[in-house]
């Protein structure tokens, strides 16, 4: 018996690659509309999920090339978030994965939706050796530095992953050298090119944005909730109307509670 056009359909978005590829072969005399349509509709679906599968697997390549380079056997990834932020703390991330199991959708953090940010860490966190989120508080940044703030940090982070009984072969960092271990490979973009350093820009990403969410209810006049303490525009009147609270970055601030001179 024929299939309707909706049973068809139905059959195709189910389809794996190697079904598909019977289906397109049947199907190709059907001249119906709708037909047609599901099968490129649904190649379309199947391209981009061998797109995606051979994204993530160049992240997991990636980084064990550099295993190879070193001789090495176990790495830790990290990665900052909040390193812009006009309140709130900075947060190093670090996670070591384990090896022969793909998290899927694993990517820079700016490149996931923040809906699809909290299911992949709920991975990370479920099958990760370990991980850790370390954070550095506003007062401490005014008082030392973003470069000297993000050593201490990602030093915290490194010995973190440590103490929970890993011990890192590789310290893999995101951006430029930071010269705090030995082991440090540092990797340009490589929250976009490294497994374990884009789960750590998850984590990071994650665990800070929960936070500025809950000091939201605290200070709820600043649009902590919706921008986590980036200058949007609704923070950066809050602060001119209401001045900064102890979770600002004062040296990050002289632009917006500055009178003008004119």
């Amino acid at each position: 018996m024929d299939l309707s056009v909706g049973e068809i359909k139905h059959m195709l978005s189910q389809a794996t690659e190697q079904d598909f590829a019977v289906f397109e072969r049947s199907l190709a005399a059907d001249t119906r509309k709708g037909v047609q349509a599901a099968l490129r509709q649904n190649r379309k679906r199947l391209d981009a999920q061998a797109q995606e599968r051979a994204r993530l697997k160049g992240m997991y390549d990636f980084e064990q090339a550099i295993l190879d380079e070193h001789a090495a056997g176990i790495c830790v990834g990290l990665d900052e978030v909040g390193r812009g932020s006009l309140a709130g703390p900075l947060a190093v991330g670090a996670v070591v994965l384990p090896k022969g199991l793909y998290i899927d959708g694993l990517n820079d953090s700016k490149q996931v939706k923040p809906a699809d940010r909290e299911v992949i860490v709920d991975e990370i966190k479920k099958h990760a050796l370990a991980w850790t989120v370390q954070y550095i508080e506003p007062e401490d940044i005014d008082a030392c530095g973003m470069s000297a703030s993000l050593r201490v940090a990602f030093t915290r982070a490194v010995k973190a992953i440590e103490e929970a009984g890993i011990t890192p072969d590789v310290v893999l960092l995101d951006g430029n050298p930071q010269h705090l271990d030995p082991r440090e490979v540092n990797i340009i973009k490589g929250d976009g090119k490294c497994a374990s350093i884009a789960a750590a820009s998850l984590v990071a990403k994650v665990e800070r944005d929960a936070l500025m969410v809950e000091l939201a209810h605290e200070y709820p006049k600043y649009d902590w909730a919706a921008c986590k303490g980036y200058a949007s525009p609704a923070h950066i009147e809050a602060i001119k109307q209401h001045g900064l609270t102890p979770l600002h970055r004062v040296s990050f601030c002289g632009a917006f509670t500055q009178p003008s001179l004119f």
